[in-house]
């Protein structure tokens, strides 16, 4: 695993700038990652599957550690609004859940008053303790195997669209196999 000075530059680069909630990503990822064991998440990609819970940038830092990444199906994304990520190791079946501690963010500004907000936030993110920055939860985690990368299944058409549905995220309604959208769980419209 590398050191946090080299993962910070890192997500520095892949992120755009670096932030309190990058730093915080960091922590999180390296932290679960050595809960787990795995020492190389690069030389060991396809041991590992991590659940995000939140769009932030907490997440693009816990993708880098983690080397996880959604188009390679090892990246899970749950819209729960919370700065948490579960690491998934597929090879022992252990999974650990780590959240940030609401306190944290106070305990930042504890530590260093005088800097503005997300500086100092940085700054104690890459200082305080884990025990202070996170909350660590041993979780199972049934992965099904359509989840999993490198999953090869049937591709189905939806008799609505005629578009294609792959990994089982098809619906079936009153006997037909339909897509999500013509289902009716949509995210967004059609415009004439």
């Amino acid at each position: 695993m590398k050191t946090l000075t080299e993962y910070l530059d890192l997500a520095a680069v892949a992120h755009g700038h670096l932030c309190a909630g990058q730093v915080l990503g960091v922590r999180l990822a390296m932290l679960g990652l050595r809960e787990l064991g795995i020492g190389d998440p690069i030389a060991e990609r396809k041991r590992l599957i991590t659940y995000v819970e939140i769009d932030r940038c907490v997440t693009d830092a816990v993708a880098l550690v983690a080397n996880c990444r959604l188009g390679k199906r090892a990246l899970k994304f749950r819209d729960w609004g919370k700065v948490a990520a579960t690491f998934v190791d597929l090879q022992t079946g252990r999974a650990v859940r780590i959240a940030a501690r609401e306190s944290s963010k106070q305990a930042a500004r504890e530590m260093f008053p005088a800097l503005a907000k997300d500086a100092g936030q940085q700054k104690a993110y890459a200082q305080l303790s884990d025990e202070i920055l996170f909350d660590k939860q041993w979780v199972k985690v049934e992965v099904q195997p359509e989840d999993l990368p490198g999953f090869k299944g049937p591709r189905v058409v939806c008799a609505r669209c005629g578009e294609g549905i792959n990994f089982k995220r098809e619906v079936v309604v009153e006997g037909r196999t339909l897509c999500r959208s013509c289902s009716g769980e949509k995210y967004y419209e059609t415009r004439s």
